[in-house]
């Protein structure tokens, strides 16, 4: 199966309408430092942090207006049906050595289809560090995103290498606060050219730290204050008064549909990194279902069209209303 098809089908699309959608119920509140960089054409490579696992990828996919390809974590490539199912989400392999020597032939194959992506002045999204940990915290990069940059420049496209930092209030908590930094462009010119790839592999990665420095947040995870300083946000208290009613029953209705997916991704993915996104993953996907259900429902029962149609579209304004005055860190839970 190629790595890279130019039809890509109506699925990334869909999922990229509903999560446009579903944004303001995952998250409560986005901070971008530069927004403008959200309508820019390709090409780009994104060099990001990645703290949240796929919630990354979701989180950029929904911002930016144009299609954004990501580069992840190749084993889970390794089923047939879930690889062509990545591969219609604009999702790309990358193996690491630990994986598997034996693969390491696909990266060749992903980053000759990014460059194809980039000749056609597309995005491509790639998580410098290799690995995700939920914390707030840089990790060392790898020189996967020095090579890929590098590669493009040696093809004479005019790639940009954007570096992300990607800045969470919590990893257990729907609605949470994010804050999305973006830095200033990486660019051909300030690389030297008369150099060994070694070596420009280092001075991009210096350049990369340096900026992603800027951009991450540096918080232990044991600093609650901090944390609330950092990525807190305030709602006045004539506000919060007015939405508790509404708050309160928005949380009611949705028990239903939250609490099995809640429990069920605790119980399988409770100590991976990806329980978040998984969360995330299966409330985009089954809000839609569970709408249609209280409509019908409400038909069944008697109700006029009028009466069903507005009483469903209150579920999702009363959801947001509850994710607005609701618990913005873990340790508010404990």
């Amino acid at each position: 199966m190629p790595i890279f098809t130019k039809n890509q089908g109506l699925l990334y699309p869909l999922l990229k309408l509903a999560s446009r959608l579903a944004i303001r119920l995952l998250c409560r509140e986005i901070r971008i430092n530069n927004p403008e960089v959200l309508q820019e054409k390709g090409p780009i490579l994104l060099a990001a942090n990645h703290p949240n696992s796929f919630f990354d990828s979701i989180l950029l996919d929904t911002l930016f207006e144009e299609p954004v390809w990501a580069l992840a974590r190749g084993d889970a490539f390794r089923n047939k049906n879930h690889a062509q199912l990545l591969r219609q989400l604009n999702i790309l392999p990358v193996f690491r050595t630990s994986e598997g020597t034996e693969n390491l032939s696909i990266n060749y194959q992903t980053f000759d289809a990014c460059i194809e992506l980039f000749k056609q002045n597309k995005i491509v999204t790639i998580y410098s560090e290799a690995l995700c940990v939920n914390e707030w915290h840089l990790r060392p990069l790898k020189k996967g995103t020095a090579r890929l940059a590098n590669q493009a420049w040696e093809n004479g496209i005019p790639l940009r290498v954007i570096p992300v930092g990607i800045n969470y209030s919590s990893f257990r908590l729907f609605g949470k606060n994010v804050h999305l930094n973006f830095g200033n462009p990486i660019t051909q010119k300030e690389i030297p050219p008369q150099t060994s790839d070694g070596l420009r592999n280092q001075l991009f990665n210096q350049l990369l730290q340096t900026s992603l420095q800027q951009l991450v947040y540096e918080i232990p995870a044991s600093d609650h204050q901090l944390l609330e300083d950092k990525l807190g946000s305030c709602i006045s208290p004539r506000l919060k008064k007015i939405l508790f009613l509404p708050a309160q029953l928005g949380r009611i209705i949705h028990l239903p549909l939250y609490t099995p997916i809640y429990r069920y991704t605790i119980k399988k993915f409770g100590k991976t990194g990806h329980c978040d996104s998984v969360v995330s993953a299966l409330l985009l996907l089954s809000y839609p279902i569970y709408l249609a259900i209280i409509y019908n429902v409400m038909l069944l029962t008697s109700a006029s069209l009028t009466t069903s149609l507005i009483t469903t579209l209150s579920f999702p304004l009363l959801a947001w209303c509850h994710v607005k005055i609701k618990p913005q860190f873990d340790h508010q839970l404990d």
